[in-house]
């Protein structure tokens, strides 16, 4: 079995804020699930229409104290493990660490099974997380339940900065935390991974200033389009012309939460990004090394 899935997120509160949040179902039910039910140490389960195959709830709890929650999850008929560590890292910051077995690249980009929304699911969880932890608006979550892959944004910032950060690529590689080479025109690369060895898809549709539509094949079109808003930017975003009884969650998910960073971008002073990379001061060597 290949190592688990890891990634670290510094989040804006302390670890007792932050242990409550992913203790409390309440705070669940804000940030991470449509239902969820907690009784530690003994139950730790969430389910809903959010929450892949989430007919019911698939988690057994197996471990619980004042940093660390480890669950059982089972999901496509195999039982996977999904961990949460959590370490101050000043008195008003908290680095969370997750760990999740089980995750197949190969199986998110052929959807040969619900693990393979694993990454993006988490990502978007956490980002929401850090939502919730610093009083925004939370981003749209998956419904698991629906081909309907749509959604809205508020930005505090102007329009242009906006559609500037979305179409340049040195800054939608900033916020999005990854290489994204753009050329802004219809007919032109949209390319993940950047322009020498990424993947591109297409530029199918553009009104400067507005709004971009991108091709990706499979997975179908991305379609954003922004709008002013009181003076804010209200960015709508759909996905659409895939096969809808397999829905590319797994894109979407990562798609939307990619955007918790762009409005990071715009609205935080001396904006940095909650993800870390591997090297950070703290973190036990056999997990920085998988970090990123």
């Amino acid at each position: 079995m290949s190592e688990p899935m890891k990634v670290h997120a510094r989040l804006a509160a302390p670890v007792e804020t932050v242990r409550r949040a992913l203790t409390d179902p309440a705070e669940l039910r804000a940030w991470l699930a449509e239902h969820a039910e907690v009784e530690l140490p003994q139950r730790y389960e969430f389910w809903g229409r959010h929450t892949p195959e989430g007919d019911a709830p698939h988690q057994r709890l197996l471990h619980a104290d004042d940093d660390t929650l480890r669950f059982a999850w089972l999901l496509d008929g195999v039982e996977t493990t999904a961990e949460f560590h959590l370490r101050a890292d000043g008195p008003d910051a908290t680095v969370l660490s997750l760990s999740q077995s089980h995750f197949d690249f190969a199986e998110a980009m052929s959807g040969s099974s619900i693990r393979g929304v694993l990454q993006t699911f988490w990502a978007l969880s956490i980002a929401n997380l850090a939502a919730h932890l610093e009083g925004r608006p939370l981003l749209p979550r998956v419904d698991f339940t629906s081909a309907d892959l749509r959604g809205e944004l508020l930005i505090d910032a102007p329009l242009p900065k906006v559609y500037e950060s979305l179409t340049d690529s040195e800054q939608a590689s900033a916020w999005f935390g990854y290489p994204i080479g753009i050329e802004p025109w219809v007919g032109g690369r949209y390319a993940m991974g950047g322009f020498e060895t990424g993947y591109a898809a297409k530029v199918v549709d553009l009104e400067p200033g507005r709004k971009m539509s991108v091709d990706w094949g499979p997975t179908g079109v991305t379609t954003w389009e922004l709008a002013e808003s009181q003076g804010k930017t209200k960015l709508t975003f759909v996905q659409s012309g895939f096969d809808e009884q397999h829905p590319p969650y797994a894109a979407w998910a990562g798609s939307v939460a990619g955007l918790a960073e762009l409005r990071r971008y715009h609205e935080v002073e001396n904006w940095r990004p909650i993800w870390l990379a591997a090297e950070i001061p703290g973190l036990e060597p056999e997990t920085a090394d998988a970090a990123g």
